[in-house]
């Protein structure tokens, strides 16, 4: 951190002089870890850096930056995986991590409230004792906000029961991109009467405002829970057990699921539980609630595996055990690094029928690209996670990689599906909106970013396509018929 004194760009100077003396970067080497996020194909430096401590601080910064016309942005914990948080415009990042406490705890009317830079599995951390938890789990909660996870609507593998950011938020505090501050969900109420605000900035992806104070539901942890490990010869038994879960009835959870590549690279990393290394794929099933009925779910879940010849099914003997599964599984992105230089991340979504269809065509389009793709995902909803492994210092590979990404998406879109469940659309997926939107739905949704962000100061350039290349690149698509 370094003095104000020594600032040398009038901006900058200025905006330090709106937070405190030691929560300003603007040095080059110290810019370098914010050039981008979890998307690390594309980086740019932004102008500088400023970490405020409460609401009327970002609102400053906010204000000075709208009569000045620069380009700012907010950034979380920089776990995104879609370049959201990627400064494009030489942005002021207006960081939010000083800003991570826990308000206030209403256990009568299971609500909290927090402030966006609070990490996510530390509110479950801070209410466990009196029983109650946070249901929202994406992978990286250890590490990302509850503010990330809202600008990205982020999701996890309990969402298939229990849904995603979005069906968690009572309220929110927000900084208008002219930098002043409205309440959505006032007392916790979210269904206020008039548009649902909150609903749209929830998943707005930091391009409508920035979220200051969030109000979340909390739950009362389950009585009980139960946890199935079901390993598989043939990913299409898999895929069928899949769907034959749900048609019986049974609403587990979470329903994860496994391809061979992706066990391998689990099985390399920090947790590993030893899984078979020549199967194709495995389910991690759990189910939760009232104690009466989660033996007769199990025991049901059990003879759906068997009915599609599944290998090996076993129940979690103890907590410990299940948390050993599940670590295994939460590490699945990183893990990836034990088996290749790089990888990329995409997020699809497909109904479940469509999944083993969808798998043949995935990994078609590893052969064809000569990369691999891992595969991890929520199979319960249908939320495929291909991972492209590549190594960037070969010449090529990396764009190959954006390729095979891209088309995995097309497919996911052609089999009636869309181009992201939870990471967000960002720089990486905006040119992909094009698979599910025509170019007047696309044109509705810019109109609308226009009503809150009319000189685009905040976060441009993501979330929708270059409108100069719309209808061109339009005439010139190949639709293709996979289904």
């Amino acid at each position: 951190m370094l003095k104000k004194n020594r600032i040398k760009d009038l901006h900058v100077k200025n905006l330090s002089q709106l937070v405190d003396a030691h929560s300003i970067l603007h040095h080059k080497e110290d810019l370098l870890a914010y050039d981008c996020d979890g998307f690390t194909i594309h980086r740019h430096l932004p102008k500088a850096v400023l970490f405020p401590q409460n609401t009327k601080e970002v609102s400053s910064i906010v204000k000075y930056c709208n009569e000045h016309d620069l380009p700012f942005l907010a950034r979380g914990a920089g776990t995104g995986l879609s370049g959201g948080a990627i400064p494009l415009n030489n942005e002021v990042v207006i960081s939010l991590v000083k800003m991570k406490r826990l308000l206030s705890v209403d256990y009568e009317n299971r609500r909290a409230v927090v402030e966006p830079g609070f990490i996510n599995l530390k509110l479950t951390n801070s209410i466990s004792e009196k029983g109650y938890y946070y249901a929202p789990d994406p992978s990286s909660q250890y590490c990302c906000t509850i503010g990330g996870n809202v600008a990205e609507n982020a999701g996890g593998a309990h969402c298939l029961k229990y849904g995603v950011t979005t069906n968690h938020i009572l309220g929110l505090e927000v900084v208008l991109p002219n930098g002043d501050v409205i309440e959505l969900g006032k007392q916790g109420i979210p269904d206020e009467p008039g548009y649902d605000l909150l609903g749209l900035l929830t998943g707005s992806e930091g391009t409508l405002g920035i979220v200051t104070k969030i109000t979340v539901r909390i739950l009362k942890n389950p009585e009980a829970k139960q946890t199935v490990l079901a390993y598989f010869d043939r990913i299409e038994d898999g895929s069928q057990a899949v769907s034959d879960i749900i048609s019986a009835g049974i609403v587990p959870a979470a329903l994860e699921m496994m391809d061979k590549t992706a066990i391998e690279g689990v099985e390399a990393a920090a947790f590993p539980v030893g899984h078979p290394r020549d199967i194709e794929a495995l389910l991690l099933i759990e189910v939760d609630g009232i104690s009466a009925g989660i033996e007769e779910q199990i025991l049901r879940i059990l003879d759906v595996c068997k009915k599609q010849n599944v290998r090996e099914v076993k129940v979690a003997e103890s907590e410990e055990e299940r948390a050993r599964w599940w670590a295994n599984r939460k590490t699945g992105f990183g893990a990836m690094g034990a088996i290749s230089p790089d990888y990329l991340v995409q997020d699809g979504v497909i109904p479940r029928s469509k999944l083993p269809q969808v798998l043949k065509r995935i990994n078609k389009i590893s052969e064809e690209s000569g990369l691999r793709i891992a595969n991890i995902f929520h199979a319960g909803d249908g939320n495929l996670h291909p991972l492209v492994l590549f190594d960037a210092r070969k010449p090529g590979e990396t764009e190959k990689a954006l390729d095979a990404g891209s088309a995995c998406l097309q497919v996911c879109a052609e089999a009636g599906g869309t181009i992201t469940g939870e990471h967000g659309v960002g720089i990486e997926k905006k040119e992909e909106m094009r698979f599910v939107f025509n170019e007047e739905e696309i044109q509705a949704q810019t109109n609308i970013r226009e009503v809150f962000n009319p000189k685009n100061l905040l976060n441009a350039g993501k979330l929708f396509p270059s409108p100069s290349r719309c209808a061109e690149v339009k005439k010139e698509m190949k639709k293709i018929e996979y289904f």
